[in-house]
């Protein structure tokens, strides 16, 4: 899957995996994708719920290695 930009949050544990997808995502036009990868295994349910709540939309998702993989359109 083709993303815009890429995130690492890795080793980052909640909230901040939140706070900087926020960041990246107000960097990216509609449309665009952002590509996240974290470890925190809160990640999953607070991602799924900030990106519904703010317009934008989850993709995919996947976890390799222990690492969580998100692709989030942003609307």
């Amino acid at each position: 899957m083709e993303s815009t930009k890429v995130l690492d949050a890795k080793g980052l544990a909640c909230p901040m995996p939140i706070v900087k997808t926020k960041k990246a995502i107000n960097e990216l036009q509609s449309g665009e994708i952002l590509e996240i990868h974290a470890t925190d295994k809160g990640a999953k349910s607070d991602l799924t719920a900030w990106t519904k709540s703010g317009g934008h939309e989850l993709i995919h998702h996947e976890e390799v290695n222990n690492v969580f993989k998100f692709w989030i359109k942003k609307g």
